[in-house]
């Protein structure tokens, strides 16, 4: 039996409602990282919830390669409810270890922005046009 996944591609998962290029995605890790050591980055999806549900959050990172996609599935619902920009990137793994942790994190907000603040303002900007 021949799997439904495009020669070459990514297979997108259901709960990722946009594309990001990867020059994107590259400066949300990069933010993340600049986040996690002079602002406040909380991991992991039940974190990322509390965060998002007590409006705290200044940016949602979604990976994109969550199994079962049930974990994250909610996660761009309650952001756009909260109007709280979020963003996906391609792996858990970079993800992680953008967040300073050894295992992969399927999601994290940034609640506090610190030195990263110039970069997740031109994050948002630039997701704003992504969502049109």
């Amino acid at each position: 039996m021949r799997s439904k996944r495009p020669r070459g591609g990514i297979n997108m998962a259901s709960y990722v409602k946009f594309e990001v290029p990867k020059d994107l995605s590259n400066k949300v890790l990069e933010a993340v990282t600049l986040a996690k050591t002079t602002g406040k980055v909380k991991k992991g999806v039940n974190e990322t919830t509390k965060t998002i549900e007590r409006g705290l959050a200044k940016l949602v990172v979604i990976a994109a390669d969550v199994q079962p996609e049930e974990i994250v599935m909610h996660l761009p619902v309650l952001c756009e409810e909260k109007q709280i920009p979020y963003v996906y990137v391609p792996s858990k793994d970079e993800l992680g270890k953008a967040a300073g942790i050894q295992v992969p994190a399927s999601s994290i907000a940034i609640s506090e922005t610190g030195d990263a603040k110039k970069l997740v303002e031109e994050i948002v900007e630039k997701l704003k046009t992504l969502k049109k």
